[in-house]
Parts: C-alpha cells; structure tokens; sequence
C-alpha cells in the first residue's frame, strides 16, 4: 500500500531528464540616438504596423481554407509597398499570430468543458452535502445552487460558440493586445490618461522585426548589426527617401553590444549565420531596445544515471520562494535545507528578475555542493484554476496563479544548461502530502524547525533518484514474519544480499567487546550444534581401516559405530 493509505492512488508517470533550450534571445538598448533616427524608427515601425495589421486581417478572414498559394498571394501584395524580406517577415507573423489564436482557442474550450463537468457533478448533489478531498460537495444553499444552474447555461452557450469558431477556423485577435485595449474604458482605474494610452496603444502595434537569414551578411539583411555594433535598416520603397547609405538603408548613430552571451552573438555574426531582430520602443521609460535572438540544436542530456552519480537537490516551488534540501546517492538529506525567495509583485520585468536572481543563487548552491542534478515537479495549473473547481476559494486560486511554474522551468532549464546542471522533472503527486507524512517530524529539531514544503523537496529529490518517499518501516512480529513478508522499504526485491546478514564492521561494537568477537557470525556451519552440518564434517575413513583398528577386547557393544 502507498503511504498516505486509503485506495485509488493515481499511477506515478516515470521522472525524466528534461531537454536543453533550443533558442536564446539578448536585448539591449539603443542609446544616444538622435532625433533624426527616432523619426524614422517611428514612421518604419508605423508604416509596417498598418501592413500587418493588413495582412493578419486577410490570414484570419482565410481560416481553414489558407494554402501555400495565398500565402504567397499576400506576400506579393505586400511586397512593392515594402520590400520582398519585409513581406516575407509579416505574413510569417501573422501566420504564427493565429496559430497561436487556435491553440489559445483550444485551451479555452478544454476549460469551459472542465468547468461544466464541475458544476454539473456538483448540482446533482443534495443542497449541504459535505465533499471530500478528491470531489467537491453540493451547494451550500438554494439561491447559490440556483444561480450556479443560471451559470451552467452561460457556459454551455460560451461553449457552442467556441467550438462553432473552431469548426470555421475564425479566430479573434487583438494586436496591441487585448488588455491594452479593454484599458481604453478604464482609463481612472489603469491611472492613465488619453494621450499616455494612445501612445502605448500605438507602439504597440507598431511592426519592426525581421528573421535571420543564414549566408547573408551578418546573418540578416533587413536589420543588420555588425560586429563593431552599428545597426543599419533596410527602409520600405515608401520610406526610401529617408536613406543616409546606400541601397536604401538608414544607419542609426547609435552602437550596441550585448552584455548578456555577446560572444556567443559576435562568433555567429562573423560567421554569417541566422540572427533575428526586433526593435521596439518602451513608452513608459521612454527608451528604444533591440532584441538578438537565434536557434541552435539542442545540447545532448545527461544520461539519468550518470546526473544522479553524485545526489540531487529537490526543489519544491512555492508562491514567494524555492524550497530546497540535497539529498546523497541513498536519498538521505545532508546539511541544511536552503530557501530561495522572490517577489512576484510589481510589473513584468521585475517578476521576470525576481525569478532569474533566485535561480541564479540555486544553481550557484549546487556548483559549490557538487551536484549535477536538480529535481523539480511538472506542474501545470491550467486546469486548476477555474473558479467552477474552486468556488469562493478566491484566495487559493490567487495563490495558485501566481506561481511562475512555466516561466520558472523554462528559465531554469536554460539557465541550466550553461552550467551542465541536469534538471530532472518528476511527478508531482503526493509530494507535499507524503513529504509532511514521512519526513517533516524526523528532520525537525530544537534548532530547526522544518517546513512541510521542505519535506516536500526531500520527497521530490527521493522519487528522482527511484527511492520510495517513505522512510524504513518498522520490522514485522516475529510470529507473523512469514505472513507480512520481509521489510522492503529500503531494499529493492532484485538487490544482492537483501536477505543476507549485516556486513561484519571491524573493532568492538561495545566497550564489554572485544575486537574480532563475531567474526562468524555469517557462518553457520562454524557452530557446534546439534543436527547441523557442523558435525558431520570429520574425516570419514573406509570400513577396511576401521576393522584394522579395533582389537577383540576394544569391541563395545554399547557404542554404535
């Protein structure tokens, strides 16, 4: 039976060594640009705004029925007001735009039919009865259990109508974004006024970016960046008037470089291979960026063994920290547990530091232990937070979604991947749960108290290295022995010598000892005892040699030979 009793424990899937990054992307600032050159970023950034927006308004009235031939339709439309790369970059981006559309479509509907399958399981329900912890209860009265009836109708309709734009292939997107947009009707609470949101609104929708091409000269023809840092824009034919170089292009007076893998950026510019860029503009700092991003093969895993050679650190990820604790190859915590914390409130790029500096100080603990492995959860809590599974637990659905579970592993894992750290992703079941159960109380102490969700990165940390979660367990009655079976908590059933006696340990176990007392112990045919094998093992001689031997008078008939 599995720890934590009771029946209907779900299968655990098998841990496993998760794939390096197959991308990075670096940004950096656009400094000292004269007014010139923000002028003409703004009128590029515009003018390819309006012909994406164009252009994704075509792709989407396309649906279903969009071929290879209308893409390539739309991209000679596009060209003479652009240039042939401009055209090919737009309709590019609006293609991957609605496949995104589609796959945001298709979660919605998973979780509109979750959410039905709630409410209808629960108003079947007597009004006030109990749940328990697997399922939810009825209503706690008549007008909630009524207006949830109201609610199931809502959904059901919200549902036809989603899968009637699936079936037709029409998609709904905003570019510039859809909460910027609703933004426009709330202006007080967002404390904006109407110019400072029409200049977001409008950067927003602004298009400038353009894919690497491999073979071409730094790697991309529509925006290039030398190795030196000069940045040079190939201008659409509408725009061409504004050229300060040749062939069309404007070269900004700014200089770049990249702190952040700028070596790794500079070997591939000088090398001529693929670079993509994007230039954007923040309003609220008042500042321009670029961004250098490319695509590389994945680097080979570490094989599960071999990342487990030397322990694993479990992690266990919470709303405000990272809980972890080492653990040595036989799944037995060493030292101290560590915790990681960070602030997830404020704007985005804060949250996104907060996450990277607490990983940063992760993954620097566990060069300095020695361990090339990290254990953490495959969490995914896009199915647990409806408020139809929740109800007024308005406060755990907050919590829940505010973890950073998938910006936290995808940085984790790249970040990772530069220090040759193996990240191993298990199962996340019965982790809190058992870790409180079985390690909670045993690793606490005066001096320290532990945590249940540091038992939790003890017990995430044993089910990657294949360990049960539970410690050893007490060994059964002497007299039911063979009805209960061999204690099998710490020993697998194929380990050599599992039912074998202990290894002899040299010196005295106790001061009334002496050494090399025991040494047989092992042995129990070095035993004088009755019946066992010990006393047959004399030499034997021939009958002949035995006659010889006895005189007439020696014969005793007493003694049976």
């Amino acid at each position: 039976m599995w720890p934590g009793g009771g029946g209907g424990v779900r299968e655990l899937a098998e841990p496993f060594v998760a794939s390096g990054p197959t991308g990075v992307a670096v940004r950096s600032r656009l400094k000292h640009l004269t007014a010139g050159d923000e002028e003409v970023l703004r009128l590029v950034g515009a003018h390819l705004g309006t012909l994406a927006s164009k252009d994704l308004k075509a792709r989407c009235a396309a649906g279903l029925e969009h071929s290879a031939d209308a893409w390539a339709v739309r991209k000679r439309e596009l060209t003479p007001l652009s240039s042939a790369r401009w055209a090919g970059a737009i309709t590019k981006a609006s293609h991957d735009q609605w496949a995104l559309a589609r796959r945001g479509q298709l979660a919605r509907i998973h979780n509109l039919e979750a959410g039905i399958r709630t409410l209808a399981h629960r108003l079947c329900l007597p009004v006030g009865e109990k749940g328990s912890k697997r399922a939810p209860g009825g209503y706690r009265s008549r007008q909630e259990w009524y207006a949830k009836t109201r609610r199931l109708h809502v959904l059901h309709g919200r549902l036809e109508h989603e899968r009637a734009d699936r079936e037709a292939g029409c998609v709904h997107v905003a570019r510039g974004g859809k909460r910027l947009a609703r933004t426009r009707h709330n202006l007080e609470a967002a404390q904006l006024t109407e110019v400072e949101w029409r200049k977001r609104w409008e950067a927003g929708r602004w298009f400038c970016q353009a894919d690497g091409e491999s073979g071409k000269r730094y790697g991309n023809e529509t925006i290039r960046v030398s190795p030196e840092g000069e940045v040079s824009i190939k201008l659409p034919a509408p725009l061409a008037v504004y050229a300060n170089a040749k062939h069309g292009r404007y070269v900004l007076a700014a200089k770049i470089r990249f702190p952040h893998r700028g070596t790794e950026w500079a070997d591939r510019v000088e090398a001529d291979r693929a670079v993509a860029y994007r230039v954007h503009y923040d309003t609220a700092r008042g500042r321009w960026y670029i961004t250098a991003s490319w695509q590389y093969q994945p680097t080979r895993t570490i094989p599960f063994k071999a990342a487990l050679a030397h322990g694993v650190i479990g992690v266990d990820i919470n709303a405000d920290h990272i809980a972890a604790w080492r653990l040595d190859t036989c799944g037995n915590p060493v030292g101290t547990p560590r915790r990681f914390f960070y602030d997830l409130s404020g704007t985005r790029e804060h949250r996104d530091a907060q996450v990277r500096h607490a990983l940063t100080r992760l993954l620097h603990w566990a060069i300095t232990c020695g361990v090339n492995a990290v254990a953490i959860e495959d969490l995914d809590f896009a199915a647990g937070k409806t408020r139809e599974k929740h109800g007024r637990r308005k406060r755990f659905r907050r919590l829940i979604s505010g973890m950073p579970t998938a910006r936290l592993r995808a940085r984790l894992t790249s970040m990772a991947d530069q220090t040759g750290i193996a990240i191993i992703v298990v199962d996340p079941a019965y982790t809190s749960k058992w870790g409180a159960q079985h390690w909670q109380k045993p690793l606490s102490c005066t001096k320290r108290k532990t945590t249940r969700h540091d038992a939790a990165a003890v017990a995430i940390g044993r089910r990657a290295q294949g360990h049960p979660i539970r410690r050893r367990t007490a060994p059964p009655p002497a007299h039911r022995s063979d009805e209960q079976g061999h204690r099998t908590a710490q020993a697998r059933p194929g380990v050599l010598g599992r039912e074998g006696t202990r290894p002899l340990i040299p010196g005295p176990r106790t001061r009334s000892v002496g050494a090399g007392c025991g040494a047989n112990a092992g042995d129990q045919c070095a035993h004088n005892r009755l019946g066992h094998t010990a006393e047959h093992e004399q030499p034997m001689f021939s009958l002949q040699e035995r006659s010889d031997s006895l005189t007439p008078g020696s014969l005793d008939t007493k003694t049976p030979w």
